[in-house]
């Protein structure tokens, strides 16, 4: 029994100091099963203690702390695995029993020292111990900057995005603002900075996925909301002006379903990664075709109708839709127009459009 207690001390240390390099070390999105499973368990607790409130807000104000919650779940788990895997490491390489073992293990880890002795062939393990305690615990430290770092980036042009496309964020509105208040030749920039942040959001919340439970400061902000708007609006311009659209509308297509999938495929969600054109998709031509209405009536320019425009954005959505769709679910996404079903029940919220407040012009001939 002594044996099996050592190596199932040395798994246990192994698996956790595994999971720990996965999770703050090593710079690739690898999957991590803790970060899931306390993703998993602590969202639907927080979920289900919203839901006697109801609604959208109830939910938002709940899924706040999912994210430091989840911070503090992997340093108990990581701290709590090595008590145990350095407790039976004790308890299996010497004659002490469990108490002592596990009093031994905690004073080492935690670098008490007030429990020691005359064990010399102990001190290598109370050594590594002590070493692995403030370890794990600067690791978690160094990793929060990192965190931040990322999610003010993400923050930046989610709220920049609320007068440009409403909040929540929808893609039409974007396109349609943009004509009212005569700044359609911003679009380019607005494009070139979403690919740039699509580019960021796959390579940082594919590596920490984490940041998925990092809320925006405002409850009708979502960076994924954002991203999906853009999109949409990149996809709209694309298929009913073929010919004036700006290029950046491609490339901020293409950057984001690109990072949309890597996210994707760090938290093992199932996707196509080549769909067809013709694929089906969740959104209908007829709130396609009440889009395209509305956007033409703000006086953005169209060269294609509604109905020879509907198979070119058919084909560029269904690239991200499916992800983008189950993205916003899993993060409790803001509940916009276009972005899917949630996990809660709540209508769509559409963006609230400012009143005009110019000043009608003075009759002639004054």
């Amino acid at each position: 029994m002594r044996l099996i207690h050592t190596l199932a001390g040395a798994l246990i240390l192994v698996l956790t100091v595994a999971s720990i390099l996965r999770t703050l070390v090593v710079p690739r999105g690898l999957y991590s099963s803790l970060v899931h499973r306390l993703w998993r368990g602590l969202r639907a607790l927080l979920r289900l203690s919203a839901t006697p409130f109801g609604g959208y807000r109830a939910q938002d104000r709940a899924q706040t702390w999912l994210a430091p919650l989840i911070l503090l779940g992997m340093l108990g788990v990581w701290l709590g695995s090595m008590l145990l895997a350095y407790t039976l490491l004790l308890h299996g390489t010497s004659r002490l029993d469990w108490a002592v073992s596990f009093r031994e293990a905690g004073s080492s880890l935690f670098t008490l020292g007030f429990a020691s002795g005359d064990r010399l062939h102990l001190s290598v393990i109370d050594f590594m111990a002590a070493a692995s305690g403030p370890l794990v615990i600067a690791l978690q430290i160094a990793y929060l900057p990192t965190l931040y770092g990322a999610y003010n980036r993400r923050e930046v042009e989610v709220t920049l995005l609320k007068s440009r496309a409403g909040e929540p964020a929808w893609g039409p509105e974007l396109l349609a603002r943009q004509s009212l208040v005569d700044t359609e030749t911003a679009l380019p920039q607005l494009y070139r900075d979403w690919e740039r942040l699509a580019a960021d959001i796959g390579e940082s919340h594919s590596n920490y996925p984490v940041l998925l439970s990092f809320r925006s400061p405002q409850p009708n902000r979502s960076w994924v909301v954002g991203l999906i708007a853009v999109m949409d609006a990149a996809a709209i311009h694309l298929a009913i002006n073929p010919r004036s659209a700006p290029p950046e509308a491609r490339l901020v297509l293409r950057a984001g379903f690109t990072a949309l999938r890597d996210v994707g495929s760090s938290l093992r969600v199932a996707f196509d990664p080549d769909p067809a054109p013709d694929s089906p998709i969740r959104l209908s031509f007829t709130e396609f075709d009440a889009a395209v209405a509305m956007i033409t009536a703000a006086g953005f320019p169209r060269e294609r109708s509604a109905a020879d425009a509907w198979p070119h954005f058919h084909g560029w959505r269904v690239n991200y839709e499916a992800l983008a769709y189950e993205l916003a679910r899993r993060s409790d996404a803001v509940p916009a127009l276009w972005t899917g079903p949630r996990d809660f029940t709540a209508p769509p919220i559409p963006p609230a459009r400012p009143a005009d407040r110019r000043p009608e012009a003075p009759p002639q001939g004054w």
